[in-house]
């Protein structure tokens, strides 16, 4: 299984507002700390926003800042938030309402035990990140790493 580019921002995200706690931080300063287009961010942080993760504060003194502490949010919540698709093969997608093969175009698919297993291993992956918060992945290396922000 392969996480998309943006639950890696999202998590890149919410571990540098993890770091900067003690202020407010803008999208141009995350981008620049990870390199990342700016553009990009800020459909990120938008979508973290609406699932309460983020908090942004408009207006001129305004900007990020976590929606809750760090102890509080899961990583396996944010992933299960940020991916749209944890099919790990086409017959684990959601049904399609119409065509003849209705589940990615395999015939075992209502009898698979393949699909099963894959599954039994999703939920398992997923556990094991229900099992950590942000605050537990955020190291003292990565502080010392991001505690320095850059010019906007």
């Amino acid at each position: 299984m392969r996480l998309t580019l943006h639950t890696d921002y999202a998590l890149r995200t919410l571990i540098y507002l993890g770091i900067h706690t003690d202020r407010l931080t803008s999208i141009r300063e995350v981008a620049q700390a990870y390199g990342i287009s700016e553009n990009h961010l800020i459909k990120i942080i938008h979508r973290l926003g609406q699932g309460g993760f983020v908090e942004t504060i408009r207006g001129r003194n305004g900007g990020l800042r976590l929606g809750r502490p760090a102890a509080q949010i899961l990583i396996g919540d944010v992933v299960r938030y940020t991916e749209e698709d944890m099919g790990l093969v086409a017959c684990m997608q959601p049904p399609q309402p119409e065509g003849p093969n209705r589940r990615g175009g395999c015939i075992l698919s209502d009898v698979c035990r393949l699909r099963g297993v894959l599954h039994e291993a999703l939920g398992l992956f997923i556990s094991v990140l229900d099992r950590y918060t942000l605050a537990d992945v955020i190291t003292d290396r990565e502080r010392r790493l991001l505690d320095n922000p850059l010019p906007a």
